[in-house]
């Protein structure tokens, strides 16, 4: 298979983003990407990262390539698990405790820190409206999330969230439970669930 070939293969798999470090990691050189890049008018999207000139930039998929470590949470995880009304303002993102969060705060993200051994906690992947993978928390460790002391989620969307995770067909109550112990939930938890099940 020829380099162009290969570049082209990568982005079929992307929806049109091209990372510099799948292109390497293929084995195509560093200057050959540059100039495919150049050649075919790909946009920087952010460092290591060019969208083809036919693609949607999918800010989600971009976010967390550009900030290993971070997880989508809170309101941007409601709304990529289907449990909220509707799409968050802003994104909001989980991360160790130690992280710097500065340069994502400065972009507008609403960043949520835990201590390092409830981060893995939950940790799962889900479609961006764009269709790209990305890491979220799943649903068990999201209504905790957003019913803990330092949410700043407003109270209808943690009703229609913890409404919406009711009504699924594939809910695990027990792993719910267990995080609500763990995240010190679990009275409020208890008594949601009481009115809704």
């Amino acid at each position: 298979m020829q380099k162009s070939e290969l570049i082209e293969k990568i982005l079929e798999e992307n929806n049109g983003i091209l990372r510099l470090e799948d292109a390497l990691l293929a084995g195509i050189s560093k200057t050959y990407t540059l100039d495919f890049i150049k050649k075919n008018n790909y946009e920087q999207v952010a460092r290591g990262i060019y969208l083809s000139p036919d693609a949607w930039e999918d800010g989600m998929y971009i976010l967390q390539k550009r900030y290993k470590g971070v997880v989508f949470s809170y309101e941007t995880a409601l709304y990529l698990l289907e449990m909220a009304d509707r799409e968050p303002l802003q994104y909001t993102v989980t991360t160790k405790w130690g992280y710097n969060p500065t340069n994502l705060t400065k972009q507008g993200v609403k960043v949520y820190t835990v201590k390092k051994e409830w981060y893995p906690l939950g940790i799962t992947q889900a479609h961006t409206p764009m269709g790209h993978m990305v890491y979220i928390y799943n649903a068990e460790r999201t209504i905790c999330d957003i019913f803990r002391g330092n949410s700043r989620v407003e109270i209808q969307d943690r009703q229609t969230a913890i409404r919406e995770y009711a009504a699924r067909e594939k809910k695990n109550i027990p792993r719910l439970m267990e995080y609500a112990k763990i995240f010190k939930v679990e009275k409020i938890i208890k008594q949601y669930l009481e009115v809704l099940l």
